[in-house]
């Protein structure tokens, strides 16, 4: 197969991920997000926000947008699994890694070594890029999870100690960013749609 069919055909693969449904709903509540728009949304969120980042000298904000738009890719095979059910995330990391097996090797091996090395960088989240970006990963559905008065939450039962200890990779890479998805926690206490 040429380059271009690889290409192509990896292209087409990931069209699924407009097809993969997270349980966050989007900001007017319409409907379940879906993969393909969180990862967009933030990318955008990255460009914007960066201004808050703790180290945003050494972070290489092109670098970072390309993290937010790979790094659910694997999801197109291994499903997305929701961030506060405890038994699903057990084999979470195997399904994901024979996800990305399957998924980047279908691009030409460099781009497909480029691409799983983001992916696995994001996923360990220790440089100032990958912190910077998983961090936005955590802020953007806290964010559409108030707008839609703790859909996700309530749902799925989840407490506030749950939500704290999700956002605490927040805290190292915006301190800024953190006090906000704080003010947020504390204040869908107090409306009930987050238990203490």
């Amino acid at each position: 197969m040429d380059r271009l069919e690889s290409q192509l055909k990896f292209l087409i693969e990931i069209d699924k991920m407009k097809n993969v449904q997270r349980q966050t709903l989007l900001a007017d509540g319409s409907r379940r997000e879906t993969d393909a728009e969180h990862s967009w949304h933030m990318a955008v969120m990255a460009m914007l926000l960066i201004e808050y980042a703790e180290d945003r000298d050494k972070i290489d904000i092109d670098r970072v947008v390309r993290m937010c738009l790979v790094h659910d890719l694997v999801e197109v095979y291994a499903g997305d699994t929701f961030c506060y059910d405890e038994a699903a995330k057990l084999d979470k990391p195997q399904r994901e890694r024979e996800a990305a097996d399957r998924l980047f090797s279908l691009l030409p091996a460099d781009q497909g070594t480029e691409l799983r090395a983001l992916w696995e960088e994001f996923d360990e989240a220790q440089s100032p890029d990958a912190a910077y970006a998983a961090a936005i990963d955590r802020i953007q559905p806290l964010i559409n999870n108030h707008l839609t008065n703790g859909h996700t939450w309530r749902g799925g039962r989840v407490k506030a100690h749950q939500v704290y200890a999700r956002m605490e990779r927040i805290r190292h890479s915006s301190p800024k960013l953190y006090e906000y998805a704080c003010n947020i926690i504390e204040e869908n206490i107090k409306k009930g749609s987050l238990s203490e």
